[in-house]
């Protein structure tokens, strides 16, 4: 969106005027696999990103790399089914062994696949209204991922005993709307299905006990082997990370005020306040979750996505002011802080985004993140 694969270099270089230590990216599919199901990678794709992060070398910062980003390549959409089809996993299996061959040296921290947490997630969205149908394939397709995602794990772990392997996962902080039992027990089911469904498999290597509801909920049969239940085991993540941008609150009442962000939708909080977009701020709800996480893993923690979508203005002297972000960013950081400070192993923090980019909840550029402005509106006019 905003040409990176031309720019590269200077944006980099400008990561690293703002002492960026870290940065999060991705490797897309089709660009080393152009249909996918290639037996052999396209050699300039592979150059491309070796020159990425040897720039990243030369600035000490360290590349965190998202292998799939929803970005499953179009062929393998169109011919196989994507991910309905278990021979994705063979498909993904080589483009992921082929990025840890390629880039042992250069990448230590690799990612499997961006919330992987959504697939259920969005079929929630807009209340009750997927069929069993829909749940079938979208928890068939988690399992195919969360199956890739062992493998690929096993594999980096041959190929380079230093690879830090981790799961990425779609985190909202869920809060029940009164104490009525019907909340509290709605709230706790939410957060099963919502967050730990996915975090337990890959970082526990099982599915939870409460595997067995989510499913009957919706007549799910899985296609699961007795390989793919060891895999799973023996491909456990060595790392959990997650974004965070705001909390929800769940509710079996009927509420007055509902709010949406970030593909999801909830009653209003009435202690906190929302961004432009409808996203709670809620720093303490990060707090939350992290220690939430840390007690039932105890995995390092990255968070990898967190930040505030707002409308920037360049003023007259060809500056931004956005205290608005500033107040965001450090009051997330401080309890962060305050996290560590009760023992959370917080190891990493890369906000979204470092540059702006085309929002994916909205397909703006105008809902801009910061760090870094970019000259280029919705309409996709600007000269970058």
């Amino acid at each position: 969106g905003i040409d990176f694969y031309h720019r590269y270099k200077e944006d980099i270089a400008l990561f690293a005027e703002m002492g960026f230590k870290m940065f999060r990216m991705s490797i897309s599919w089709s660009r080393l696999y152009p249909n996918g199901d290639e037996l052999e990678p396209n050699h300039k794709g592979i150059e491309f990103y070796r020159s990425v992060f040897e720039e990243c070398k030369k600035y000490n910062i360290e590349p965190l790399v998202t292998i799939h980003h929803f970005d499953t390549p179009l062929y393998l959409e169109e011919h196989y089914d994507g991910w309905n089809n278990r021979q994705l996993i063979e498909f993904y299996d080589r483009f992921a062994e082929t990025c840890f061959k390629e880039y042992k040296g250069l990448v230590k921290y690799w990612l499997t696949f961006n919330e992987i947490n959504n697939t259920v997630m969005f079929l929630e969205m807009f209340g009750n209204t997927a069929s069993d149908e829909m749940y079938q394939k979208a928890y068939q397709q988690l399992h195919y991922q969360f199956v890739a995602s062992a493998h690929a794990v096993k594999k980096a772990h041959e190929i380079d005993p230093n690879y830090v392997v981790g799961c990425m996962i779609c985190g909202i902080t869920f809060y029940p709307g009164t104490c009525d039992p019907e909340d509290i027990l709605l709230n706790r089911h939410t957060w099963e299905k919502g967050i730990f469904y996915c975090g337990d498999v890959q970082c526990k290597g099982k599915y939870p006990t409460f595997a067995k509801r989510l499913w009957d909920e919706h007549n799910v049969h899985l296609d699961i082997t007795d390989q793919d239940l060891i895999d799973l085991q023996e491909g456990k993540v060595d790392l959990y990370t997650f974004s965070y941008y705001m909390s929800t609150v769940v509710t079996s009442h009927e509420v007055k005020e509902t709010v949406s962000g970030n593909f999801s939708a909830g009653a209003k909080n009435p202690y906190l306040t929302y961004s432009d977009w409808g996203w709670a701020l809620d720093p303490k709800g990060l707090r939350y979750y992290l220690e939430m996480i840390y007690d039932r893993y105890e995995l390092p923690l990255m968070v990898v996505e967190n930040g505030l979508g707002a409308y920037d203005e360049v003023e007259s002297d060809g500056a931004i002011h956005d205290p608005y972000r500033i107040d965001y960013i450090r009051e997330h950081i401080l309890d962060m802080d305050k996290a560590i400070e009760a023992g959370v192993n917080l190891i990493g923090y890369t906000t979204w985004g470092c540059i702006d980019l085309v929002s994916a909840g909205t397909g703006e550029m105008r809902k801009r993140y910061g760090f870094i402005y970019v000259d280029k509106d919705d309409e996709g006019k600007g000269s970058f």
